[in-house]
């Protein structure tokens, strides 16, 4: 296969994919009523998924070609501590992003 079409591929068998994870879980048991296990798991999809993406952009950022950056740890750190102080998730995103732009504008 050439490129555009393994790329065409891709995209139609990932299309297919979620199609049929979303029917599932809409189409087939969207009308009933879940265990109350599934539903307690449920509950924390968010809080493993997300950092799941934002951990290599921490620790490998692209922006500095995959080494360890002392503001992008900081700003984690800061995130990570203001969330569980406060319980807030703005106050840690804000909080984060301030540590990460005051942390890129003292090295740069």
């Amino acid at each position: 296969m050439t490129d555009t079409a393994t790329t065409w591929f891709i995209i139609f068998a990932l299309g297919i994919g979620t199609f049929v994870l979303r029917f599932f879980f809409i189409g087939i048991i969207g009308d009933r009523e879940l265990p109350a296990w599934v539903l307690r798991h449920l509950r924390y999809t968010a809080v493993a998924v997300l950092p799941g993406l934002v951990a290599p952009l921490v620790l490998w950022p692209a922006a500095t070609d995959g080494q360890p950056d002392p503001a992008r740890l900081a700003a984690a750190l800061v995130t990570l501590t203001i969330g569980y102080l406060a319980k807030n998730v703005i106050y840690a995103i804000l909080g984060g992003a301030a540590t990460l732009y005051l942390g890129l504008y003292l090295v740069g």
